[in-house]
């Protein structure tokens, strides 16, 4: 079932979109410390060749490569890697795997004659068992999964217990597969976030707006809300926001059927109240757990759980969901 799942994701052609190199390295360059001799899987990339079923291993020419091996390759030694995984999916038919563990010809880098190409008895699903076994061997997780297979991707990664680093859609935040996570601090958003462009195959169509098609005739969509998942401790997760509001009744309306307070913007959460407040779910991007605490959501919708507290409805009225939370007093610091 699982593997006719991501079929049928890959036959609706809504999940191909590929991430330039630049966004990763944006990202990446934070966590340089936690690589030094470990090994990286790439378990829902493309790491060579793309629909013409040509291999490029990786050098982002041709095709739709990952960048995400090339990235790996290419900082191979500088980040003192001690392997690097990447499988390769096809629906119909056994794939393969790419590994790099050293400089097989020894000529001082990291290049095409040092990666090593096994079959694979399967198709390179992510939740194969040969996929789940190489899931074991690694230490690190980074990859950009199908968005629409996020319910199911970032728990199996949780319950792994492999450290990640995932780019997804900060909608998926609210899912109640993976909200819970957020809420006992067991995962929260890397540093980068907001609108980005992608490569996307020639079948997608053209749109009049956050498209377009470059001097190569490659074309390019471009995605908001893209934000990076991770359970790595990152400096920027423990920086207090600045507030400088001030509360008042007035300015900021509670919930009909909830004791908490709506806050349209993440900049208006004032600095003098200690109440349970409604935030939009960007503010999980400025979250520091030493400043505040999740205590679940304000959400509408038709999966609603333990951790939904309530609609986010003001005089009849209901907003967009929101983040539970609630700051931490100084006597609890």
């Amino acid at each position: 079932m699982a593997n006719t799942n991501l079929q049928v994701s890959r036959s609706q052609k809504t999940d191909e979109f590929y991430t330039q190199l630049s966004t990763i390295e944006d990202e990446l360059k934070h966590y340089k410390k936690y690589f030094k001799d470990k090994i990286v899987f790439c378990n829902a990339d493309d790491p060579a060749g793309g629909e013409d079923g040509s291999d490029h291993f990786g050098d982002g020419q041709g095709g739709y490569t990952s960048n995400f091996f090339r990235y790996f390759k290419l900082n191979f030694k500088q980040l003192g890697l001690k392997k690097l995984i990447a499988t390769h999916y096809d629906p119909q038919k056994p794939t393969y795997k790419l590994e790099i563990s050293q400089d097989l010809n020894h000529d001082g880098k990291i290049d095409d004659l040092d990666i090593v190409k096994t079959p694979l008895k399967q198709n390179g699903d992510f939740r194969s068992p040969e996929c789940l076994e190489l899931l074991t061997q690694c230490d690190i997780v980074v990859t950009n999964p199908p968005f629409s297979l996020m319910k199911e991707y970032l728990p199996m990664i949780m319950l792994s217990g492999k450290q990640f680093l995932i780019l997804g859609n900060i909608n998926h935040i609210t899912f109640k597969e993976i909200f819970h996570y957020f809420k006992r601090e067991k995962m929260w958003l890397g540093y980068n976030s907001g609108h980005f462009w992608f490569k996307v195959p020639d079948y997608y169509e053209n749109k009049k707006t956050d498209f377009k098609i470059d001097e190569t005739g490659q074309k390019w969509r471009r995605m908001g809300n893209i934000c990076w998942f991770t359970n790595m401790d990152i400096e920027k997760r423990h920086e207090p926001l600045d507030l400088f509001k001030k509360y008042s009744k007035k300015y900021y309306p509670a919930y009909d059927s909830y004791d908490a307070i709506d806050i349209a913007k993440t900049i208006e959460i004032p600095e003098d109240y200690f109440g349970i407040m409604g935030v939009p779910i960007t503010y999980l991007a400025y979250h520091c757990p030493e400043q505040f605490e999740i205590l679940g959501k304000f959400d509408g919708g038709s999966e609603s759980n333990e951790l939904d507290l309530a609609k986010p409805v003001i005089n009849g009225k209901q907003k967009y969901k929101r983040i539970a939370i609630r700051r931490i007093s100084k006597n609890e610091d």
